[in-house]
């Protein structure tokens, strides 16, 4: 990606019966949101015409494009990834959704991987109406995860507070036996070089939650503090990691010390995302760190109880693509400042001006 040209967002149009062309164009009919990127969504003109139609939006002028190559900039891209025929029923989950959706996310991931977009947008879709033989997998992270390589966390971010997940979508049985050691430091690792390059941020402070409740009370409500965690921040801290913790995630959300750190590492979905949505829930903003590409989402689902109504806010999406924008010029920028393009040189002291060249030794 060249910063000097437009950026290219390609953006998912999710659950088709969902809020997500609601919040789509809503978003897109900001024409300030068009002047930032050139967005490329991946779906159905036939669909948005219907969803316009359907809230009273304005009409805005579509180019219907087969390749990213063809994006204009100034107007709204679409391409389209399934057939004239697909049925939209707004607030049903349908197994037509789920296969219009995963044709939107296949798609977008083949044109990310392959360099046309800086970054996708991906709007929400239902998890279970989305699997087939194809998607597998409990949700997008876990997909992106698979098909472009990496170490996927999950970050739920906004301008106050950015939580990263161990564990995301498990049922609450399966989480202590998967939280272990080495994984809480792969994902301490992957969340700081994350807050390094995605978000600018210098040597960042990162609190982690312990598991138990009262952090297991020395053992007596849960010994995976002593037995798991606390020997996972020693490891982490002899890294060069800033980890502190763990801390029992009611006080320490309740006494507000979220607010003096950089990113907070949760053992399991609930305990990281019921606190932050209560926050952020228009704010807040889904973002796929560990990957090779930029990924954002807004932090909200398919809203089936008001689809299609026109009570959708647009807010979260439009704060995603905000974040898939500045995660992607951060990357440029710190890409280039580490890229260290001075040749090796050693100066022989017993030497007047003679330079020894050693990166051709």
């Amino acid at each position: 990606m060249e910063e000097s040209k437009n950026i290219k967002i390609g953006i998912t149009h999710g659950d088709i019966n969902g809020i997500g062309y609601e919040v789509i164009l809503k978003m897109l009919d900001d024409n300030r949101m068009l002047e930032l990127c050139t967005p490329v969504v991946y779906g159905s003109a036939k669909i948005a015409s219907y969803y316009r139609k359907a809230l009273n939006l304005q009409q805005q002028q579509v180019n219907q494009i087969k390749d990213v190559d063809e994006a204009r900039d100034g107007v709204i891209n679409i391409i389209n990834v399934v057939g004239e025929d697909c049925k939209v029923e707004p607030g049903q989950s349908t197994r037509e959704a789920g296969e219009a959706a995963f044709a939107a996310l296949e798609r977008a991931v083949l044109d990310v991987r392959e360099g046309k977009l800086d970054a996708i947008v991906t709007a929400p879709i239902n998890k279970d109406n989305i699997q087939s033989e194809l998607f597998t997998f409990p949700g997008h992270t876990e997909y992106l995860e698979a098909s472009v390589g990496g170490k996927a966390l999950m970050i739920l971010f906004n301008r106050d507070i950015r939580v990263a997940l161990v564990t995301t979508h498990l049922p609450i049985a399966k989480i202590a036996e998967a939280i272990t050691t080495d994984r809480i430091v792969e994902k301490l690792a992957t969340f700081r070089d994350s807050l390094t390059s995605d978000f600018a941020i210098v040597h960042p402070r990162i609190a982690v939650l312990a598991l138990n409740p009262h952090a297991g009370e020395n053992g007596l409500l849960g010994s995976e503090e002593q037995k798991v965690i606390i020997p996972a921040i020693q490891a982490a801290a002899e890294k060069g990691i800033s980890c502190y913790g763990p801390y029992a995630a009611d006080g320490f959300f309740g006494a507000g010390l979220f607010r003096h750190f950089d990113g907070i590492l949760a053992m399991y979905h609930d305990q990281g995302l019921a606190p932050f949505k209560t926050m952020a829930m228009d704010s807040g903003v889904n973002f796929t760190a560990g990957l090779p590409i930029v990924r954002t989402s807004p932090d909200h689902g398919t809203g089936y109880d008001i689809a299609c109504q026109g009570k959708a806010s647009e807010q979260s999406m439009r704060e995603a693509l905000y974040a898939a924008i500045d995660i992607a010029r951060n990357r440029l920028r710190y890409a280039e400042m580490t890229a260290n393009p001075l040749r090796r040189q050693y100066f022989d002291k017993s030497k007047d001006n003679v330079v020894l060249d050693l990166s051709k030794e």
